[in-house]
């Protein structure tokens, strides 16, 4: 692949470097920001050779290169566009610097919930196995030992991350804020220190004790947070707020102490006296809304979600359901949400693995395939945007799919015991209804297999080929080779590799090529065509003796992905098909594509005259003065 040629065209493609904000790349993708979305050609960029995949997401281009090539693409753009090099965090900056408020608030949501995914995972696992056994202990499917320290252990740490979620979301808050870390995990103890009374009492206790606050005007209930979510954030947004501008007022000398102290205290006193009381109301009045959609009669409810829930994903606006998912194990010990999210993602995992067996294109299958299996592990992202989106109906597919998986869930009461994880792992997190986890996982892949297979795929009709203009037939001029192949031509010296450059075998052009198909560059007889068909010689009636070599170190290929159309002692005029290449085959195989034509007796002649440049399939390469 010529990283440069990619990198040049893309830069085109996307509007050159006015309409770029930003570059940065990541393991498989070129990330960009630009001005102006619509000034790129994104369906140009996807047909550009080595690009898997285009999709916009979080307000920014993202190209799908894949490893290993991203990197050096990256390296040519940069090289090309003149921009300074930016990380993933300056390019994410900008982008959202460039989105709408509520897509700014989704995103920080993200930013908060993202990081301590591991450990709710973590918690969520430990949680689920630890009830499933349980379950069979107490049902006598199993015999094991209680008050083992294993399992009394296990028992104690599988709550652990929910017992102190504010704390956890408190911390990541303040970092995403802009605030200290550690005063905004100050303000989470303080939502659920232990003179309050625990919030998950009151169903069965009431409330216990009051306080009045802002001298009589009103009483609030002593209790603590545990489990909620949106009252954090707010009160950690809050103490940032304050502490920020505390910095900007508060003398030096005395901003150690100051600040923290008056940032605490005063936000302490907000979130329990007017922040807590509001925002619980609110998230309570949230969770039950949602509770309620989704038990509505027939599962119609969860019908809706469970196919719109893909649409919420392109959105960028599903990091906002972990709220839902935090919200939920609080007031039910489980989630409801989280297998109607995995009914979805199965299915469009469902909906690209059937494209990918049904489609001849080997781009396609090469996208598809793998994108299909990362779906079905919880990553969507690549299946949704660079299959099921690029071609709709898939995407469609899915959402049905994952609408009828959901509607199941739905009827069966099914709940996770926690978050974080979607898909076949999923099941984790469900091991007190496995069987029903299954059951819905089948007819989420099985649904959308079904409807992409019949319905929603089909091999695009290839364009038909325009009709060719007459060309005037060529005059052959002594002393003159002609472009075997359209591309850029360079001198032999730029050629990557050392034989070639250092003139070893003779003197010319190399031509990075555009298109797949050698011509004889002049009229002449074929002199000699190497057994693994990488290379051809021929000899022109004014004695030029031409090497033309495709690729470098090709013949550790073994004539894989070549074709040879003449044979030696064939005579052949200026335009005949001399071979064929298949240069993804090259780029496969880790070698440079590059076309060596090489004047082998190039010092029987005088001062070559080699052109450089972009060059079509027989314009004149190189001329030389008649031998000497």
């Amino acid at each position: 692949m010529d990283y440069k040629k990619v990198a040049q065209e893309i830069y085109d493609k996307v509007g050159r470097k006015e309409n770029i904000v930003s570059a940065a790349h990541c393991a498989t993708r070129l990330r960009l920001v630009l001005v102006d979305n619509a000034k790129c050609d994104a369906k140009a960029v996807e047909d550009i050779e080595g690009v898997k995949g285009v999709f916009s997401a979080s307000g920014q281009l993202q190209i799908i290169l894949g490893t290993g090539v991203v990197n050096k693409v990256y390296d040519e753009f940069i090289a090309i566009s003149g921009l300074n090099a930016a990380t993933k965090e300056e390019v994410k900056a900008a982008a959202a610097a460039r989105q709408n408020p509520f897509k700014r608030a989704i995103k920080t949501l993200g930013d908060i919930f993202v990081p301590i995914i591991p450990a709710i995972v973590a918690s969520g696992f430990l949680m689920g196995i630890m009830e499933a056994l349980n379950f069979m202990v107490n049902n006598n499917f199993l015999n094991i030992d209680t008050s083992g320290s294993i399992y009394v252990f296990a028992n104690l740490f599988s709550n652990t991350a929910y017992t102190f979620l504010p704390i956890l979301i408190a911390y990541s808050a303040a970092k995403a804020f802009g605030g200290n870390p550690y005063l905004g995990a100050v303000i989470g103890m303080m939502m659920i220190h232990p003179n309050l009374q625990n919030a998950w009492t009151v169903a069965t206790e009431g409330v216990k004790q009051t306080q009045s606050v802002w001298f009589g005007l009103y009483s609030v209930d002593l209790v603590g947070y545990q489990g909620h979510v949106i009252p954090v954030i707010i009160a950690v947004w809050v103490m940032c707020f304050l502490e920020k501008r505390l910095h900007k007022i508060v003398p030096a000398m005395f901003d150690l102490f100051v600040t923290p102290l008056v940032s605490v205290f005063v936000t302490g006193y907000l979130t329990f006296s007017i922040i807590g009381p509001i925002f619980v109301t609110i998230e309570n009045g949230i969770i039950g809304g949602i509770q309620t959609l989704l038990t509505l009669p027939f599962g119609i409810g969860s019908f809706i979600m469970g196919g719109l829930y893909s649409t919420t994903v392109v959105a960028g606006i599903h990091h906002m359901y972990t709220v839902i998912d935090m919200g939920q194990l609080s007031m039910y010990g489980v989630t409801y949400w989280l297998p109607l999210a995995s009914a979805a993602n199965m299915a469009q995992g469902a909906a690209t693995l059937a494209v990918a067996l049904k489609s001849k294109n080997g781009k396609t299958k090469a996208v598809a395939l793998p994108s299909a299996f990362s779906c079905f592990m919880g990553i969507t992202e690549p299946a949704i945007f660079g299959v099921n989106l690029r071609f709709f109906k898939p995407f469609v597919c899915g959402a049905v799919g994952g609408a009828v998986g959901a509607m199941y869930a739905s009827l069966v009461h099914l709940g996770a015991s926690g978050t974080g994880v979607t898909g076949i792992f999923g099941l984790l997190l469900c091991l007190q209804h496995p069987l029903e986890y299954i059951i819905m996982a089948a007819i989420s892949i099985g649904v959308a297999f079904a409807l992409t297979w019949m319905f929603g795929y089909k091999d695009p009709a290839p364009e038909a080929p325009k009709a060719a203009e007459p060309q005037p037939a060529l005059t052959v001029k002594p002393g003159t080779v002609y472009a075997p192949v359209a591309g850029e031509a360079v001198a032999s010296e730029d050629i990557p590799d050392e034989t070639f450059a250092t003139g070893v075998l003779g003197r010319g052009a190399g031509i990075r090529p555009q298109g797949e198909t050698i011509v004889a560059p002049f009229d002449g007889e074929i002199s000699s065509v190497t057994d693994t068909h990488h290379a051809v010689g021929i000899t022109s009636p004014d004695g030029m003796e031409l090497l033309i070599h495709v690729g470098v170190d090709t013949v550790d290929m073994k004539g894989d992905g070549f074709a040879c159309f003449v044979e030696q002692g064939q005579q052949v005029h200026a335009g005949d098909k001399l071979l064929t290449f298949d240069r993804q085959k090259i780029a496969a195989a880790g070698h440079p594509d590059i076309v060596a034509v090489l004047l082998t007796n190039a010092d029987d002649f005088g001062e070559m005259t080699v052109h450089t440049g972009a060059c079509q399939a027989l314009q004149p390469l190189l001329e030389v003065p008649a031998a000497k």
